[in-house]
């Protein structure tokens, strides 16, 4: 006796069926995750084709595919020459940070207010949880301001890349997204430190001195004494801020007199 034919289930619409994932859109999904991990930073350059191909195993035409949605969606970009980059799509956002600074100086004032207790959050993290590469970069870093020979133009870059490796070695992707959000206008902080607040030899040594108790700090794993160390150092930017406001209000210096 021949066994009945199973009869055909009527469509349930409640399920449906699941697409077959593309090699392309698996290495998306990775390059987005070391994106919201923060493994790949807003600025980074990424590997190229070949490279990202042969390090994750899959062809460069996957590897293009890939590339191509997240351009799409706005999480990286093509840079000049060839390339690939992390961004994040705040353009809208720095660009109007950009303008009430340069509008009105004294909202760079209120940003450093802010910066300030980021920067304590970010010093105490990044010692808590750094690994030895991201403490490595930060004592790079500080190497190369410590440079006698480095040209005096590089002063502004180089401290914010030592800032920059402090919010990578905090592992926060929120946090390092917020400084990419920043980028241009921490530029134009950072020259106006260190051209205009810092002008005198004793002010490179004593800053340089700041930024050596913070990376030593986060180097020891002391998440305290990073946080403050980083204190000290933005309360020592506030103390010369507050000195430039005096000079430039003699009425502001008698009632604090």
């Amino acid at each position: 006796m021949r066994p009945r034919a199973t009869p055909a289930l009527a469509a349930d619409p409640r399920f449906q069926e699941i697409p077959r994932e593309r090699v392309s859109d698996r290495v998306a999904q990775e390059l987005l995750r070391l994106i919201a991990t923060g493994e790949l930073a807003p600025g980074e350059r990424l590997p190229g084709e070949r490279q990202l191909a042969e390090m994750m195993s899959v062809s460069r035409v996957s590897v293009r595919a890939a590339l191509q949605q997240l351009k799409a969606r706005g999480v990286v970009r093509a840079v000049q020459g060839g390339g690939t980059r992390v961004v994040a799509a705040v353009d809208e956002l720095e660009s109007s940070l950009a303008t009430l600074v340069r509008v009105n100086p004294s909202n760079l004032r209120d940003l450093m207010e802010l910066r300030a207790s980021l920067e304590v959050w970010a010093a105490r993290r990044a010692a808590e949880r750094a690994d030895d590469a991201r403490k490595a970069e930060i004592a790079r870093r500080l190497a190369v301001m410590r440079d006698p020979d480095r040209p005096s133009r590089h002063k502004a870059e180089d401290d914010l890349n030592f800032h920059l490796a402090i919010a990578k070695a905090s592992g926060s992707a929120v946090y390092l997204h917020l400084m990419s959000v920043l980028s241009d206008i921490l530029e134009d902080m950072f020259s106006y430190h260190r051209y205009a607040l810092y002008v005198r030899p004793e002010d490179d040594r004593l800053f340089l001195e700041d930024h050596a108790r913070i990376a030593e700090a986060i180097a020891s794993g002391d998440g305290g004494q990073a946080a403050e160390a980083m204190a000290t150092h933005l309360e020592h930017v506030k103390a010369r801020y507050r000195e430039e406001d005096m000079a430039r209000d003699p009425a502001l210096a008698a009632s604090r007199a």
